[in-house]
């Protein structure tokens, strides 16, 4: 099996099941160590993202927000919302893998690893989306996640946008979702949404920090200091660490943030 070839495969897959299925697939053989590195191999740029036939793409400001989290439909919402995150992140991981040629094998190891987690996710809220009488495609979604893989095609760029800053925002967002949820009256729909987003914001901690793992590895590799990560985050999203009173200090400086960019992004000294 072609490690590239069929990364591009999975990629490209628009079915949800199917792209699954074939993950799964290839990454047991990967793990057998059944896979081939191709010499030279050009990856392709993507137009539109893989949920294109099963989901309704619209600008961020009309994607339905979240409402009554005590109703079925307010629950849908909330849970579809998370569950695109977390499917958009599949790819982004598989992408990370494809996009990036003669790295360490460590690397492939890592973002493998995450899209095999982020199945894990997307599956999990899938099945309280079934169990709410709705399915993954029932709600318009944005494409912001996808247009971040677009916009940053070189390593450096791509783990200090995505697991760096986009990812890293939601280890602040998931526990503000949590303290609202908590607030509820108790029912056994709600119990396990707080459970998944329980595991979830854990095993993201790990995401995170594999990607500061690796930008400071192309950091090391190309000559830069560290520091360029608030001139790419400015670059992609000006003013994009505006609201630092939801910061999850604990979380992040586990997923390897320093002091000195917790304190920055906080606006104060925080550690």
């Amino acid at each position: 099996m072609n490690f590239y070839k069929e990364l591009e495969l999975i990629l490209e897959t628009k079915e949800t099941q199917l792209k699954i299925d074939r993950f799964n697939q290839f990454y047991d053989e990967y793990k057998a160590s059944n896979v081939e590195f191709e010499d030279k191999y050009k990856p392709k740029e993507f137009s539109e993202p893989s949920y294109i036939r099963t989901c309704q793409v619209v600008p961020p400001q009309d994607v339905p927000k979240r409402s009554n989290l005590t109703t079925k439909d307010g629950q849908i919402v909330l849970l579809h919302a998370i569950a695109h995150i977390e499917y958009s992140a599949i790819d982004l991981a598989l992408d990370a893998a494809y996009r990036f040629s003669n790295m360490p094998k460590q690397y492939y190891d890592d973002w493998l690893e995450v899209a095999d987690d982020e199945v894990r996710h997307f599956k999990m809220l899938e099945k309280l989306l079934t169990e709410l009488g709705a399915s993954y495609g029932d709600i318009e979604v944005h494409n912001a996640l996808f247009e971040a893989s677009q916009r940053t095609q070189t390593l450096i760029e791509r783990m200090a946008v995505v697991p760096r800053y986009l990812e890293a925002n939601g280890l602040d967002a998931t526990p503000m979702i949590l303290t609202k949820l908590r607030k509820l009256p108790k029912n056994e729909m709600l119990e396990k949404i707080i459970s998944s987003l329980i595991i979830i914001l854990d095993e993201e901690i790990d995401h995170v920090k594999k990607g500061d793992v690796w930008f400071n590895w192309a950091c090391e590799k190309e000559g830069k200091s560290s520091d360029i990560y608030f001139e790419i985050i400015d670059k992609y999203y000006p003013q994009g660490f505006l609201r630092p009173r939801n910061l999850n200090a604990d979380a992040r400086k586990e997923a390897g943030f320093s002091c000195s960019e917790l304190n920055f992004i906080a606006k104060k000294d925080i550690c």
